[in-house]
């Protein structure tokens, strides 16, 4: 699932894993629900909410671009390396 979310252009999912896993590889997410546990990656402008509704799905497939690299909202990607430098 991973490898497909990786070279995916878009994510169309109902899932709230899926809307932070598309957050991290950078990939724009259309949550199709009405509220998110993820609202910093709304924030963000990387996810936008689209409910139920066929039309708003269909134009944000067709309009949702993000710009810019994702912040990092989460971090650097790097806890484990400074973690093992302050062990050493």
């Amino acid at each position: 699932m991973l490898q497909l979310l990786h070279h995916c252009s878009i994510v169309i999912t109902d899932s709230g894993g899926l809307q932070k896993e598309a957050y991290f590889f950078g990939v724009p997410c259309l949550t199709t629900r009405d509220e998110t546990e993820w609202v910093e990656t709304v924030e963000a402008g990387w996810n936008t909410l689209v409910s139920a509704d066929a039309r708003k799905i269909e134009q944000a497939v067709r309009s949702f671009a993000p710009a810019g690299a994702p912040p990092a909202l989460y971090g650097d990607g790097a806890a484990a390396v400074k973690c093992v430098d302050l062990l050493s």
